[in-house]
């Protein structure tokens, strides 16, 4: 492991929180370090409060950050003498601690401060950093893993057992390191959990990290369980976008809700997961207490989610018998599916949730083949994994609640979606919190938004195999499909019938009928299997209904398609799918509608720009966004109980009325 440490970029922070930020940064960029807002670091500083006293106060970082991108806003400011009695009492309720860190608080827009935080304060150091290193968690997750750490750190570290983290961790590190550090001392490990480091300046603590952390890792090599090998042959899912869809549906089934899966194929994975022993080492627990949060419970191997659920009702419903309080059950379905034909598939409520947890899988499957090679992987008990899951903090959590965006769980497919009523269609879903795929033949659409709940795909959707893959993509990302809004299409020249050749009405059919076939066709087994039944909203036109001249292939098209969409709802009504379609007119804010075309068009009708934008009965301009809002609407409840529906989007027409 090498330090990033850097004189010139370190030289941009002046003060001490200016350097705790750099330093958090820099262990935030290491993933092997810290995932996903884990980790943790500190810094105390003497400072003058309002009535011009001076104290101690610890600067630990605040729920919510990340140390990656942390800033000086993610630290917590509380008051160290507080701090320090509380570290002293034998005892204090998690929640209660919660309530006294946040009562002593200097700044109150400050982020609530660390569960770690009276840890942090008995560390009798200037700067402390704490990490879930994997190489460290890859010993300390071994039967002798005691001794191991013995023998890389000797008297350079205390050791503190196993303690679920909370107050109870705070004093017994506090009153375990008074008793043992020595002279020698620069940090800490606790068993099953992670490494700290310590110093009096910032520079100092993070490279103390970066050298505990690099004894561990060149322990691993010396006695090779550091590389790992994935076997010669590989077995991957043929038809994995059915797999995947369906085993989507029964763990949403299981869950109570719609859910996200996130699908890993790749040959590390595969490899894992096909372990002659994977029922066995992935059984052992957690690797750390903070992926318990994550990842929740043991990985399913296999895909038996509802023998999965049976069993950790009943296991959950006995130990939940013996608390003296009363908790929330959480929901029976896993996080973590392991499959020799599917690889690693990760759950969760958002395409953001079910990525964190893959991260967090996936390193925990190096520590276990690390710890594998060392001796045997042995981690957190299953006691354990269900006292970090029930945790009165988490339980504090569940009871606040809070209400989720309409469509969380739920993956819709958009197709024309790099620009104009497309794009503005997935903005629409995503603010609704839907995972979205978006199809384009431009290829801008790749890059369209980076966020894990966007996935963009370059598609020709003349092209049946680009479909296919389209979908595949769509399944291997998110899980199944929820939502599909049709609204690629083209809009040829004007050109009379006697002008029009047989090229363009093929090309205008293909593209704006035959393609929604094929895609409807190929969407149809995935649509059936949404939990909370499929949705298709298709973009059609005023022509339809009030077609004018110069546009028949044009207007045909979408008429023919507007046709496809009330048979499809005749046809799959029975597998509640809804099937509705909108008629625009007029939206100017799409790519075929330049400011030339559009001061040509005014012109030809002898209007201003202004006047021709808003030529319709209620004299209103119609968006790209007006149409998007529609048709997502229409996908959720409002519309439950509305199918084949034809609605106009026009500001009124008195041709189409």
């Amino acid at each position: 492991m090498k330090s990033l440490w850097c004189d010139r970029e370190a030289a941009e922070y002046k003060t001490d929180l200016g350097l705790r930020v750099y330093t958090s940064r820099l262990l935030g960029r290491d993933p092997s370090l810290v995932l996903h807002g884990g980790g943790n670091t500190s810094v105390k500083i003497r400072e003058k409060n309002i009535i011009g006293e001076e104290e101690e106060i610890l600067y630990v970082k605040g729920s919510g950050w990340d140390l990656e991108t942390i800033a000086e806003a993610g630290f917590a400011p509380v008051r160290m003498l507080h701090l320090l009695k509380l570290a002293k009492l034998q005892v204090l309720s998690d929640s209660q601690m919660v309530n006294e860190l946040k009562t002593q608080m200097t700044n109150a827009s400050a982020p609530a401060p660390s569960v770690e935080t009276i840890l942090h304060a008995s560390l009798p150091y200037k700067f402390v950093d704490h990490t879930h290193a994997d190489a460290v968690i890859s010993v300390t997750n071994t039967a002798n893993g005691w001794e191991r750490i013995q023998e890389i750190y000797g008297d350079d570290v205390v050791i503190i057992p196993y303690v679920m983290p909370g107050f109870d961790l705070a004093r017994v590190c506090a009153e375990k390191f008074a008793a043992e550090k020595s002279d020698r001392t620069i940090g800490m490990v606790l068993m099953n959990h992670g490494i700290f480091s310590f110093g009096e300046t910032a520079q100092e603590s993070y490279t103390r990290m970066i050298a505990l952390v690099d004894r561990a890792e060149d322990y691993l090599k010396k006695h090779d369980a550091w590389e790992i090998l994935p076997p010669n042959s590989l077995i991957r899912e043929s038809d994995a976008r059915s797999e995947i869809a369906k085993l989507r549906a029964e763990v949403a089934e299981v869950a109570g809700f719609p859910v996200v899966l996130s699908s890993h194929m790749d040959g590390k994975n595969l490899a894992f997961a096909q372990r002659e022993d994977v029922k066995i080492v992935s059984q052992q627990g957690c690797a750390t207490p903070d992926h318990v949060i994550r990842t929740k419970r043991l990985p399913l191997v296999g895909r038996d989610v509802k023998a999965y659920a049976e069993f950790y009702r009943a296991y959950f419903a006995e130990e939940v018998s013996k608390l003296a309080q009363p908790v929330t059950i959480l929901d029976p379905s896993p996080r973590v599916i392991l499959d020799h034909k599917l690889g690693l598939v990760t759950v969760g409520k958002s395409a953001k949730d079910a990525k964190i947890v893959a991260d967090i899988y996936e390193h925990t499957m190096e520590i276990i083949q690390r710890s594998q090679l060392l001796g045997g992987y042995q981690a957190l008990p299953a006691s354990d994994i269900f006292a970090v899951e029930y945790w009165e903090l988490e339980q504090a959590k569940l009871k606040k609640g809070g209400s989720s965006p309409a469509f969380t769980g739920e993956i819709a497919l958009v197709t024309g979606a790099a620009s104009g009523i497309g794009q503005a269609c997935v903005e629409s879903l995503l603010k609704r919190g839907a995972a979205v795929v978006g199809i384009d033949i431009n290829p801008a659409i790749d890059k369209l938004y980076d966020r894990p709940d966007f996935v963009g795909v370059t598609c020709d959707v003349s092209n049946e195999g680009a479909i296919a893959h389209a979908l595949d993509q769509a399944v291997i990302a998110f899980g199944g499909l929820d939502i599909l809004i049709l609204n690629a299409g083209i809009f040829p020249s004007g050109c009379r019938i006697e002008n029009l050749d047989t090229a363009t009405w093929q090309k205008v059919m293909n593209i704006n009928l035959d393609a929604n076939l094929v895609l409807m066709r190929e969407a149809y087994p995935l649509l059936k299997l949404a939990p909370k039944g499929g949705r298709v909203v298709a973009i059609g036109s005023k022509n339809v209904p009030a077609p004018g001249p110069a546009a028949a292939a044009y207007s045909a098209s979408k008429a023919a398609l507007t046709q496809l969409m009330r048979v499809a709802a005749l046809e799959w009504s029975k597998d509640r799918i809804r099937i509705n379609t909108l008629h625009p007119n007029a939206v100017f804010d799409t790519g075929i509608w330049t400011e030339e075309v559009l001061a040509a068009r005014a012109q030809h009708y002898g209007l201003t720009i202004e006047e021709y934008k808003t030529n319709n009965l209620l004299r209103v301009e119609i968006t790209s966004h007006h149409v998007a809002e529609l048709a997502a609407e229409m996908c959720g409840t409002l519309f439950a109980c509305t199918t084949a529906a034809q609605v106009p989007i026009d500001g009124g027409n008195d041709r189409v009325i």
